[in-house]
């Protein structure tokens, strides 16, 4: 019976014993996780965004501007040069003369005008006779032209009046057959530009050719001639003739009128009678020879050739490459969101920030493939400012990663994956690498002219490799990617505000601006709570050399430390530092209220920061520089008062949680860093003999608690930078708190 109970208890205990999972088992319990699921549903979405983006569906021409194949470039089909069909249809159509109606009727009444005049001076006769009916009647206007005289003498005399009407006929004969205008006739880009067709009005099938200077009239030249001639002697009286003649004409305008039905019957006619429009380019012919640059003339034949080619395929073949880009996105994007989940897991929860990730590659793939225009390929831009981007607002390591997918894609989308990502990503990583700490807007300017240099040295490293001879052309693509390079950099220092603004960062120059001494709140602090100032720019200085002795922003730490204790300013006198030595404003309160007046100075300091704009980082300092930390001195005075009431039979318990900070506790080593040096500077100024020994069991007990309370759990803060930070705090205070010698008091005289 024993036997079989002691067994039966030994395999209870194996029974207990659990190992950890099969791989596969973990696997399929991460797997059925919803989260996880959203996360794959949404790399795939990311990647099917891509694939319409760069349009993946169809593979992209391989040859740009300038580049030199090295093998002569054939034609794959046949295809259609809609530009040479267009210019042979306009070729075609500027040889079909434009049709014209002539309508004579206006010139026929100007020469009845004539006979009229003509007939009017010979029936007045001698000159005052004449004078009294001239005036009298409707022409009395040219009756006065100092010339008319001498017309009338001609008239009256040789050659006669009928001499004067068949002049007249004759110089209007070859207009009233032809037409006649004053004004050009309109000028498009079809039609023959030396001739045009004319028919009398109702009389279509009396078309004839003319040329258009022989019916356009522009100078009234043409008219006095004729008159000269036949009147010799008299050459007053063809000069106003001519002028008669010509004011007639610029009343009439013109006899033509544009039949434009007949005009365009005729176009068609003739791009029917001609031979087949289209040039075509049959399958086998050479469109670009090995070892030439391709031309723009070239280049646009290859595109038409491999829009053509692409239509050819079948649908299977559109979709299987849509799917092998999917996929292959999709598995750069898994990968992406495994490094993310093992280094910015936070980013990975967080819906709206990776929403604004996916969106921030998105764009800059729209903008590269809209970039990716001969000749100007501007690819190199947008790359740059994603990579700057996101190097301030991500940190490095993400934003080379996300450089890396972008290349990736649009590597896919322009024809030169390995070119393309060699050049962007060797671009990127040097703009990267610099955007730690930028001081001035100027360095971005350097930033840009630093990445030209290399992409520059890329380009030509890639043609090097590709076998691609030196010539003009090679100069010019290899110094485009410097340009847009040095642009960005330009571009990059006017956006910062709006990405400091849209990301929620600080770069150096915002931090050197809220460091100025002179800000509005840091003057008030100094006119109601010195004391507070003063600890404030003393922990500022401990805080900035801790943090850059563990690699973190000192210089955000030193603004953050100089802001801590801003809402201590409300109520100055319940702090110690800002109390007169013989007035304590808690004497006669009791340890809840002080605590609450102490916890308080976060809340309205954070309120403060909000009044006055100041950024999101540094309002998180004033909320986390404590911690959930207890107020530890009225936590002893409400214990030890709770004790003696205990003895007297009246005791209550301590509710410990009324004498903690709301926290939250310190997010970043930024914050870690904060709290102590605050906590590090306020108990080493009340020490009496601040020797070194003294200092370092501050800092050590300071820094024991701080960890023993778990204030630096939710922050990445390591222990060994922990007691780098000791070490780093320990230097700055025994400098701030050296010995000084003694020196002897001066003995009276």
């Amino acid at each position: 019976m024993s036997t079989s109970g002691s067994k039966r208890t030994r395999l209870e205990r194996v029974a207990a014993l659990e190992l950890p999972p099969a791989h596969w088992r973990r696997l399929v319990e991460v797997m059925g996780r919803r989260q996880i699921w959203t996360r794959l549903l949404w790399a795939l979405a990311l990647a099917v965004v891509f694939c319409v983006v760069i349009q993946g569906w169809a593979p992209p021409l391989e040859f740009h501007l300038g580049e030199v194949p090295t093998r002569t470039v054939l034609s794959r089909v046949r295809f259609e040069d809609p530009l040479e069909t267009q210019r042979r249809r306009e070729w075609i159509l500027r040889h079909v003369p434009w049709i014209y109606v002539h309508d004579p009727s206006g010139l026929v009444g100007i020469r009845r005008e004539w006979e009229q005049w003509i007939r009017t001076i010979q029936e007045g006769g001698g000159e005052e006779r004449y004078t009294d009916h001239i005036f009298t009647s409707s022409w009395d206007a040219a009756a006065r032209h100092p010339d008319f005289e001498a017309f009338r003498l001609a008239v009256l005399g040789t050659p006669g009046a009928e001499e004067l009407k068949k002049i007249l006929a004759e110089i209007l004969a070859p207009y009233e057959t032809a037409g006649l205008t004053l004004h050009p006739l309109p000028k498009e880009p079809d039609g023959h530009p030396n001739e045009i067709v004319v028919y009398p009005v109702g009389q279509p099938e009396k078309k004839r050719r003319v040329k258009i200077a022989q019916v356009w009239i522009q100078n009234p030249e043409v008219f006095h001639r004729p008159w000269e001639e036949r009147l010799s002697m008299a050459p007053e009286a063809a000069r106003w003739a001519a002028q008669w003649l010509w004011d007639r004409l610029q009343r009439l305008g013109s006899t033509l009128q544009w039949d434009k039905e007949a005009t365009e019957q005729a176009q068609q006619e003739a791009l029917q009678q001609a031979e087949p429009l289209e040039v075509f380019w049959q399958e086998g012919q050479v469109l670009a020879r090995a070892g030439q640059p391709i031309s723009p003339q070239q280049l646009r034949l290859l595109r038409l050739e491999h829009e053509a080619f692409l239509c050819q395929r079948r649908w299977t073949d559109w979709l299987l490459r849509a799917a092998g880009v999917v996929l292959g996105v999709f598995i750069v994007l898994l990968l992406l969101g495994v490094y993310l989940f093992y280094r910015k897991r936070n980013l990975l929860r967080d819906v709206p920030a990776l929403s604004t990730l996916s969106a921030l590659m998105v764009a800059t793939v729209v903008l590269m493939q809209l970039g990716a225009v001969d000749p100007w390929r501007a690819e190199l831009l947008p790359m740059l400012l994603l990579a700057q981007v996101a190097g301030i607002a991500y940190g490095p390591e993400l934003a080379l990663c996300l450089c890396g997918v972008v290349s990736l894609v649009a590597g896919l989308g322009t024809g030169h994956p390995f070119a393309g990502m060699l050049v962007w990503l060797g671009a990127s990583a040097t703009a990267i690498a610099q955007t730690k700490e930028i001081r001035t807007r100027s360095k971005l300017i350097y930033i840009g002219l630093r990445s030209g240099v290399v992409a520059v040295a890329l380009t030509l490293l890639v043609h090097v490799l590709q076998n691609q001879p030196f010539h003009q052309m090679l100069f010019w693509r290899a110094g485009l990617p410097g340009l847009w390079a040095v642009l960005s950099g330009f571009v990059m220092s006017g956006i910062l505000p709006f990405v400091e603004k849209a990301f929620g960062v600080l770069t150096d120059i915002s931090l050197l601006e809220l460091t100025d001494l002179q800000h509005p709140l840091l003057q008030e602090l100094v006119r109601r709570a010195p004391s507070t100032y003063n600890h404030s720019i003393t922990v500022g200085v401990l805080a900035e050399a801790a943090a850059n002795a563990i690699g973190a922003r000192g210089l955000l730490v030193r603004a953050g430390a100089y802001f801590h204790d801003i809402g201590k300013m409300l109520n100055p006198g319940y702090f110690t530092e800002n109390q007169p030595p013989d007035e304590d404003h808690h004497a006669s309160l009791a340890p809840t209220v002080s605590s609450l007046v102490i916890i308080a100075h976060v809340k309205d300091g954070a309120d403060l920061a909000r009044q006055h704009h100041l950024p999101q980082p540094i309002i998180d300092f004033i909320c986390q520089h404590h911690g959930t930390t207890r107020v530890e001195y009225f936590y002893a005075r409400a214990t030890e008062q709770s004790q003696n009431d205990a003895n007297g039979k009246n005791g209550s318990s301590v509710d410990e949680s009324a004498y903690r900070y709301p926290g939250p506790k310190p997010q970043t080593k930024e914050a870690c860093v904060l709290m102590l040096a605050d906590a590090v500077e306020g108990a080493c100024r009340s020490l009496i003999d601040p020797t070194p020994g003294r200092l370092q069991n501050v800092v050590q007990q300071i820094t024991e608690r701080r960890l023993e309370d778990g204030q630096f759990d939710e922050s990445d803060l390591t222990l060994r930078e922990l007691r780098i930070i000791q070490d780093s705090l320990m230097k700055s205070l025994i400098a701030i708190y050296h010995t000084r010698i003694k020196y002897p008091e001066p003995k009276p005289v």
